[in-house]
């Protein structure tokens, strides 16, 4: 039976109790004023010592040496008590601190894991992953513009890139494009870029749908000069060739949709908790609308939804707690499955809450916005859909 233990229900509260006394006052702020989640952030880090946990990790990498051990759970159980309350703290969190932090440490020698990747563990400074373009969207790769032109010993960067995570705020950019060297072939470069470089301008945060609490931006480059000391090298084998940057970065992919399950389950949950409390105050017609069969029939879909989703993260869990890492299909498939259930519930949620779900001061309206993203960042539905079903017809599952 797949069920949380005991030190993951402890973590579970312990997390629960910090999101509450730090998030849940300045959900409004975060929501719909000028308060970047970075602080928060870095509070979280140093009261649960993640940072240090991530140092240490780092320095016995460099060593050569195993570091400190950390569980799927402790990574992805903070995802789920942040979404419940502001999904884009997470999101803003992550981008940082894995996805930026990650391309270095798989791609950095070990000079540019030394001057990048510190400040990003420990949120000293904020990353960003720059791949997506104004004219790419799901074809990331096909469709790229960017790109790297060899200049001497260096590169001339130009290109542009949209919907980039902590774009606005971000010290740390690793930077994804085309290597424009005069050959046919089609080939990618990662460049680490800092802010100020002469030609980069990072936009003012862009408005949008929902995430309000995680800031994105544009980047726009203009004949950026770099040395060859911000190139990223691509991630070695152990044994055989170096992999592609495009290898890389399909790795990253894997890595974000296995864990879109988790920020579903908190929007899941929250969303249920909200919906069966006003079900039971709310009053019509003499009645609670929780003696009403339509609002129970919701409140029961969601429920299911619930334990859907959180049996497709405790099998995510123990399958990596068994050193078995799920295949892209499988990433796809939860995570498919996950974004479409924080839809539904959040949706439904709405409607139990009728025309005061509809209004920005209830949690439900934030957090339905919120949710829609989930099917469409870290790969589209469709996207997931076109993956699952490849596979299955090559006969792999």
């Amino acid at each position: 039976m797949l069920t949380w233990t005991d030190e993951e229900q402890e973590l579970r509260k312990a997390v629960r109790r910090f999101v509450e006394a730090e998030v849940a006052p300045r959900r409004e702020e975060l929501e719909h004023g000028d308060l970047a989640p970075y602080g928060i952030m870095r509070r979280y880090s140093e009261a649960f010592g993640v940072g240090d946990i991530a140092i240490e990790r780092f320095e016995s990498s460099l060593r050569g040496e195993p570091g400190p051990a950390v569980t799927a759970a402790q990574t992805l159980i903070p995802m789920i008590e942040f979404s419940r309350y502001c999904p884009g703290i997470v999101t803003s969190m992550g981008v940082s601190t894995s996805l930026t932090a990650g391309a270095i440490i798989k791609g950095g020698s070990a000079e540019q894991k030394e001057r990048w990747v510190p400040d990003l563990l420990t949120i000293a400074k904020v990353g960003s992953w720059a791949i997506t373009e104004p004219d790419s969207g799901s074809d990331a790769f096909g469709s790229m513009r960017a790109t790297a032109r060899p200049d001497g010993d260096g590169y001339v960067l130009n290109g542009a890139k949209t919907f980039i995570t902590n774009g606005p705020d971000a010290d740390t950019i690793v930077f994804i494009c085309r290597l424009a060297d005069g050959t046919e072939e089609r080939r990618y470069a990662t460049f680490v870029l800092d802010r100020g470089l002469p030609g980069l301008v990072q936009s003012a945060p862009l408005r949008k749908m929902g995430l309000h609490s995680s800031r994105t931006g544009e980047l726009s480059l203009t004949d950026v000069v770099v040395g060859p000391d911000r190139l990223l090298a691509p991630a070695k084998k152990k044994s055989g060739p170096a992999t592609s940057d495009r290898s890389s970065a399909m790795a990253t992919f894997v890595k974000e949709r296995a864990s879109i399950a988790a920020m579903a389950l908190g929007i899941i949950e929250r969303c249920l908790e909200l919906s069966v409390d006003y079900a039971r105050t709310r009053v019509q017609f003499g009645r609670s609308i929780g003696d009403f069969q339509l609002i129970q029939l919701k409140l029961a879909q969601m429920e299911v939804a619930r334990l859907n989703v959180e049996n497709l993260l405790l099998r995510y869990l123990r399958q990596v707690d068994a050193g078995v890492r799920p295949s892209l299909t499988e990433a796809s498939a939860t995570k498919l499955y996950a974004a479409q259930a924080a839809m539904q519930v959040s949706l439904e949620a709405v409607q139990v809450f009728g025309g005061n779900g509809y209004m920005a001061e209830n949690h439900v309206e934030q957090l339905c916005r919120d949710a829609k993203v989930l099917q469409i960042y870290a790969g589209t539905d469709e996207i997931q859909v076109s993956q699952i079903a490849k596979d299955l017809l090559r006969g792999r599952r």
